[in-house]
């Protein structure tokens, strides 16, 4: 694969535009993040543009892996957000949400790469504790236990599959070092 290049992202037209037909791509591709197939392009836009503006006042942090086409051009090809703004009695966690690769570069290292660099950020700002969920049917279980996260159960019938349907939810913790 090239080069990874991982960084925040903040408010910018061409990142909500990335962002939002990445998240289009996913749900089309049966991937649960929240969204029901088919998502129109301007629902996706809207809510990474919130996203964003959170991120921008540091209640979360959207990170975006890019590669170069072949124009040499960064391509949004995966995202994960870190979210931090939780109650006051939970100052110790963050979440994990919204994991994506383009499917086109699944099994490339991304989703590791992008986890790895939230688990640092996470630190960075304090944080000892992640937790995260991920759909039964179709998640990403196998890649948060390889990387060293603990379930903590499974919850049936959580949410809608994209395409329709019920489908459950594991629940994933990970110590991070104080």
């Amino acid at each position: 694969m090239t080069a990874l290049t991982l960084r925040p992202l903040l408010p910018h037209p061409a990142h909500v535009d990335a962002l939002a037909a990445l998240l289009v791509e996913t749900v089309a591709g049966g991937g649960s993040v929240g969204f029901m197939d088919p998502l129109a392009p301007d629902e996706a836009a809207a809510f990474w543009r919130a996203a964003l503006e959170a991120a921008a006042r540091g209640g979360r942090v959207v990170l975006g892996a890019f590669t170069r086409d072949e124009r040499a051009q960064d391509e949004l090809v995966g995202t994960v957000s870190l979210l931090l703004d939780l109650p006051p009695n939970q100052p110790h966690r963050a979440e994990i949400a919204k994991m994506m690769t383009r499917p086109s570069h699944r099994g490339r290292g991304v989703a590791t790469a992008l986890l790895r660099e939230a688990e640092r950020l996470a630190a960075a700002r304090g944080r000892t504790l992640l937790v995260l969920d991920t759909a039964v049917d179709g998640g990403a279980s196998g890649l948060y236990e390889k990387l060293g996260y603990v379930r903590a159960g499974e919850i049936p019938d959580f949410a809608l599959k994209p395409q329709g349907g019920l489908t459950g939810t594991r629940l994933y913790w990970k110590r991070l070092p104080a």
